[in-house]
């Protein structure tokens, strides 16, 4: 969920309306009036309480986020709020009632209190009045949404928060619940406990357990501009980029050459991931799946992810199964295999790793118009796997290099952090984190973590922030978003950790 500047929906379209500015204005027609506004504040005030005793239950927490697609989570952890703003949304596109001005004003009134905890001014009534007509409020309100759906992991899924809730039998179902239907009130006048269309959008959906844990699901709504724009804003991989953008514009020029009678050259889809762990290897292979898709190369754009114990068993004609298993998962989509190398590293004895990799071959022959097969791991094992099987060898020719991050973009990877969990990081803070990155880029091996290196020292720093912040009387909004120089590691006590070594300066 994007991060936006503390200025309120509201607020920001007011400022593109000049007659406010002036004066107040009566509006032609008046949507709400002042006790609805009060109202409004009044439940979400509760309902800001709930979120925050939700935000300190982490077994509700984990179990909410593991829901999820993790095509859009980064490893961060929505809050409660996040999922409240979410099903409100999916209330919207699921409904049959015709939203009007007061139905868009309940949301955004939601989401500033939710997101910026800033009040509409119950006195500005003419004035809100007047807003919520205006095309720069529904442009904003447009955008608001689409940055705040979070896609779930089950494509059936209509709801986050009554979903886990039920499943967990927590006893703030109720709660919640209540808060829903009131919101629903606020906004189209429906009374939940009459109305069937209100009752089905806030059924539980029957949550997927972990059978289909290891899925990416292309999220819906997807475009090909979405992909390559989520693609661009990942830190670095400039070379894994351009090496995608070009095949890109090869598979489409192929279509075009198809669609115009003309002979082509076969295209393997199947790719092979070079690099140090921490670099994106699997985000870009759920990407590159939903790319395929959208090119019309893959029917789906899943993705299914493995590894050597997701497909080697310790019995004759188990390993089989299990292969299978993952390309069915994997049909219409990609098949992504992290440390594929493992497959053959014991290649020996009664290690069945060897079969996993021709029963693998076959099936992607058998399946090779609506299969891709990414393999992934570091760059020479890799190699050195690719060429144990002359299989391998002819369906695996296209490789991406993903190289170690360099310190500038450790740090903005630490940035992105802290701006998706509302952290600032203050002047001091930042020159020591430098300085820590600087070192860690020095002291790097090939087996250096990159962005799960800086994940855990996020981690650590927000730990610090909290056992400091716990002592002070007076705690504001600022004191808890700030991260000080005080909070971060000492650079040198973060190598030691990291490479689990005594600089040399200090044997």
């Amino acid at each position: 969920m994007k991060k936006r500047n503390p200025i309120s929906i509201l607020e920001e379209s007011f400022l593109y309306i000049k007659e406010y500015i002036d004066g107040e204005i009566t509006p032609e027609k008046t949507f709400f009036n002042k006790i609805f506004i009060q109202d409004l504040k009044k439940e979400t005030l509760l309902l800001l309480t709930i979120c925050e005793e939700l935000n300190k239950d982490s077994v509700f927490i984990q179990k909410i986020n593991e829901q999820v697609s993790t095509n859009n989570s980064n490893n961060l952890l929505y809050k409660t709020e996040h999922f409240f703003l979410s099903d409100i949304i999916a209330i919207y596109e699921k409904k049959t009632t015709i939203e009007n001005e007061k139905s868009l004003f309940a949301f955004a009134y939601y989401y500033d209190v939710l997101r910026n905890k800033h009040f509409a001014d119950e006195k500005a009534i003419n004035t809100l009045n007047k807003l919520v007509s205006s095309s720069a409020f529904r442009e904003n309100l447009k955008k608001l949404r689409n940055q705040n759906q979070i896609i779930p992991q089950n494509s059936n899924q209509t709801n986050f928060l009554i979903s886990v809730l039920t499943q967990i039998k927590h006893p703030k179902l109720q709660e919640i619940t209540n808060h829903f239907e009131k919101f629903i009130q606020f906004s189209y006048n429906l009374n939940p406990e009459k109305t069937t269309e209100i009752k089905q959008v806030l059924a539980p959906t029957k949550i997927q357990e972990n059978t289909n844990s290891n899925v990416s699901f292309a999220p819906e709504n997807d475009t090909l501009q979405k992909v390559l724009d989520e693609l661009n804003e990942l830190v670095g991989l400039e070379n894994v980029k351009k090496d995608i953008n070009e095949l890109i514009n090869l598979l489409e020029i192929q279509k075009k050459r198809s669609a115009e009678g003309l002979k082509n050259i076969e295209i393997a889809l199947h790719t092979v991931f070079l690099g140090p762990p921490g670099t994106g290897k699997t985000s870009v292979a759920r990407l590159l799946s939903r790319i395929f898709k959208h090119l019309g190369f893959l029917s789906k754009g899943q993705m299914y992810e493995t590894d050597r114990e997701g497909m080697v068993a310790g019995f004759v004609g188990q390993t089989a199964t299990k292969v299978d298993k993952a390309v069915e998962e994997s049909k219409g989509g990609v098949l992504f295999i992290d440390e594929a190398y493992a497959l053959t590293a014991n290649s020996f004895g009664n290690d069945y790793g060897s079969e996993a990799v021709n029963t693998m071959l076959k099936r992607m022959e058998d399946h090779r118009d609506d299969l891709a097969v990414v393999v992934a791991g570091y760059t020479e094992p890799m190699k050195t796997f690719i060429e144990s099987n002359p299989g391998l060898r002819s369906r695996f020719n296209r490789y991406f290099e993903f190289e170690h991050f360099k310190p500038a973009e450790l740090f903005s990877i630490f940035e992105t952090f802290c701006k998706k969990s509302d952290f600032i990081l203050t002047d001091d803070a930042i020159e020591k984190l430098k300085d820590t990155f600087n070192m860690l880029y020095t002291n790097k091996d090939e087996g250096f973590g990159n962005a799960r290196v800086v994940r855990n020292l996020f981690e650590k720093c927000v730990q610090n922030q909290a056992n400091r912040v716990v002592k002070i009387k007076v705690i504001t909004s600022d004191v808890l978003r700030a991260l000080t120089e005080e909070d971060i590691p000492e650079p040198k006590e973060t190598v030691k950790k990291v490479y689990f070594a005594v600089s040399k300066e200090e044997k």
